[in-house]
């Protein structure tokens, strides 16, 4: 029987990348439908495109206002890609297959075991169900939660509407909003003082930001974290870090005229969204340029791996900081929690760290160079769309076609991985069957 050479065969991080690819141009295909605008014609295609890829890389940067540009068929479309995104498109390619009862192949299931960032092949089916009903549920919870508010605004039906969208879009990290009826581009700042909104969005976040394999673990385990494997530990400790340090720095140093109940809200909200999701409730804008160096380097580090985030992943930046201090106290090893960390993730975070570093700052200098802004709010928008967070300093709706163009590029690096992208551009090279002398080399 006659098979495809091995130069042209696609490989599972080549499907990834290609799924994505895909959904991105259906979706801009449907919003550039007179039927997705409020106004009945059709959007531009820089702007159907520029959406769509903000929606399905679960982004949030928009150069049209969600609530008020696009009609009602047109924010359905949007939700449906950024619930698409969330999952992954080869999750939910899978789960279509499974519910159309038809045989999923072990091709199928390493590809799936890529997209998720799964351990193994074995139990992948069952993990994706439980995908599926983790979303679900804490979706509709969290729609059930606001509901009670959004309904008292808007009426039983729109409140329904608003609570389901901004359901999906805070577990899916997503950061898309409908409060444009109020104030173009306003997402929950008329929020701020309301704790159930808070809550839930944040919530919502931290739960689609931490991955569905801790997730499994805290079900199976729950409170014996002893038995959690080392990346949950890992994820559980770094999030932690990453959600308490900058709230105590944002509650000392940005906030201080506000009451204490709406400080602390703004103070852990700002924390939560800028890793993850894109929502605010206070005006970035506004902030001291450290305060906004810091939400640079909060958005470019992002959730966890096989989450609904993006960024260079929680596990990344915490093997690095763990290498880092075997290097200090002069260890061979690198250790954490009682478990040696494999010279191949370390290596992967540095590789990691350094390309989403590069691409990162090459974009903002070429967007800068373009638009003829500062630099602060270019790097900002970089950071906000290679870690698909989506949050804003305004600039966006602005931006030409290249810059958009630009931001489009770093949304699906985010999403899909730059790893996956390499892998994807880059065949592999096989086995090593030499290995070259070693000598010595001095750094720092």
């Amino acid at each position: 029987m006659w098979k495809w050479p091995d130069k042209f065969r696609i490989s599972s991080f080549q499907w990834i990348l290609g799924g994505f690819l895909a959904v991105i141009l259906a979706g801009t295909g449907l919003l550039m439908l007179p039927a997705a605008s409020a106004s009945g014609q059709a959007a531009l295609f820089s702007e159907a495109l520029f959406t769509a890829a903000s929606a399905v890389c679960v982004t949030g940067l928009v150069v049209r206002d969600t609530a008020t540009f696009w009609s009602p068929f047109g924010k359905s479309v949007i939700l449906l890609l950024i619930q698409t995104g969330g999952l992954g498109v080869v999750t939910m390619a899978t789960l279509l297959t499974v519910l159309a009862g038809r045989p999923v192949s072990l091709r199928q299931k390493s590809i799936l075991k890529d997209s998720v960032s799964a351990f193994q092949t074995g139990g992948i089916i069952r993990f994706t169900r439980f995908m599926l009903l983790v979303t679900l549920g804490a979706e509709t919870v969290g729609a059930l939660c606001m509901f009670p508010v959004f309904a008292g605004e808007f009426g039983p039906a729109k409140g329904a509407g608003m609570a389901v969208f901004h359901s999906v879009s805070a577990f899916c990290n997503a950061g898309f909003d409908l409060m444009g009826e109020r104030a173009a581009f306003s997402s929950l700042t008329w929020y701020a003082d309301s704790v159930p909104v808070n809550l839930t969005i944040m919530g919502l976040i931290i739960a689609g930001g931490i991955g569905f394999h801790t997730m499994e673990e805290m079900g199976e385990h729950r409170f014996h974290i002893s038995r959690y494997s080392l990346q949950s530990k890992m994820i559980l400790a770094a999030g932690g870090l990453l959600i308490f340090i900058p709230a105590v720095l944002f509650w000392f140093f940005e906030y201080e005229g506000l009451p204490a109940a709406p400080r602390l809200l703004a103070s852990l909200f700002q924390s939560v969204t800028t890793r993850t999701a894109g929502f605010n409730t206070m005006d970035f804008g506004k902030m001291s340029e450290p305060a906004q160096l810091l939400v640079i380097l909060l958005m470019i580090t992002g959730g966890a791996p096989g989450s609904t985030a993006g960024g260079i992943k929680t596990t990344t930046v915490a093997v690095l900081a763990v290498s880092a201090v075997s290097v200090f106290r002069r260890r061979d090893t690198d250790v954490a929690f009682g478990r040696r960390i494999p010279v191949s993730a370390v290596r992967n975070a540095a590789a990691i760290l350094a390309v989403y570093g590069a691409v990162f700052l090459l974009t903002a200098a070429l967007i800068c160079r373009a638009e003829h802004l500062s630099l602060l709010p270019c790097m900002f928008e970089a950071a906000s769309a290679i870690g698909t967070v989506g949050l804003s300093l305004g600039i966006t709706p602005g931006l030409g076609t290249f810059s958009r163009m630009l931001l489009v590029f770093l949304m699906i690096f985010g999403r899909v991985g730059g790893l996956t992208l390499v892998y994807a551009a880059i065949p592999s090279v096989g086995v090593e069957y030499a290995r070259y002398p070693e000598e010595s080399v001095n750094v720092g």
